[in-house]
């Protein structure tokens, strides 16, 4: 079997925070919110922020949310067709606060990475493209 894509990735959210969800992902960050009308109409149990085309995230509120902790979730990785330097711009502007920057190796190869705190305790590497040079 060989995998295409990581289609999307469920992450639970307080049951209270689809307005706080919606500010950080689609406001600061820039992704589309989907479903947002079936989750208010109960016919979805989440919202979704679209990623890419191919990829998204459901964030699914629930009554008995727990934060993440760094035993149970580290991160998830997106990457943008932008450098470092526009990512770091953008979060700036949206005043989102960048915890740190590194060059990290992934599935694209090594490229600068901010990482970044959702108002849920998740974290997010905001993967740049790759500094000319490298692989």
């Amino acid at each position: 079997m060989e995998a295409t894509a990581i289609d999307h990735v469920n992450l639970r959210i307080p049951d209270d925070a689809v307005d706080d969800a919606v500010e950080f992902y689609g406001d600061a960050l820039g992704f589309d919110i989907e479903n947002r009308d079936l989750f208010e109409s109960d016919e979805k149990p989440f919202i979704s922020v679209r990623l890419t085309p191919v990829s998204i995230i459901h964030l699914q509120p629930t009554e008995d949310f727990h934060p993440p902790t760094d035993r149970a979730f580290d991160h998830v990785a997106i990457e943008f067709d932008h450098t470092i330097d526009e990512l770091q711009e953008h979060l700036d502007a949206a005043g989102v606060e960048v915890d740190r920057q590194l060059e990290p190796l992934g599935a694209t190869g090594v490229a600068p990475a901010v990482y970044v705190t959702d108002p849920f305790g998740y974290t997010l590497e905001l993967k740049a493209q790759p500094d000319e040079g490298n692989p």
